[in-house]
């Protein structure tokens, strides 16, 4: 059973940028693919991005691509989630994942979930 922590959630101004990590416990980190969700309200879950298992390789959501870049640290058994060019529309609660498959993240499947952490941007 994996446990997984977001944080640096918060309030931002439009054009902003924030930093999540996501730290993971209670199982071997590298053997999973991690993945980054957002939900907002009256919204479903989306996908944001995701890292493959030795964090070479990286997908994102077209909404964010260019904007937002995610990394991993082994090392650390943390995920990282860089927000540049934060709009309105990035608000939500944003959700980190670990996967034991890379490429179907982006189907919003994945095994284990954190709790969230609140992302606000101010227009």
């Amino acid at each position: 059973q994996v446990q997984l922590v977001e944080s640096g959630g918060g309030f931002v101004h439009t054009g902003g940028s924030l930093r999540l990590s996501c730290a993971a416990s209670g199982g071997t980190f590298s053997s999973y693919a991690m993945g980054w969700f957002r939900q907002s309200p009256g919204k479903e879950r989306e996908f944001v991005a995701a890292v493959n298992r030795s964090g070479r390789w990286t997908d994102y959501a077209d909404s964010v691509k260019g904007r937002f870049t995610s990394s991993r640290d082994n090392a650390k058994n943390t995920v990282y989630l860089q927000m540049n060019s934060l709009k309105p529309e990035d608000t939500a609660v944003y959700y980190c994942a670990a996967g034991s498959v890379y490429g179907t993240m982006r189907n919003n499947e994945a095994d284990f979930w954190g709790q969230g952490t609140q992302v606000t941007v101010s227009s």
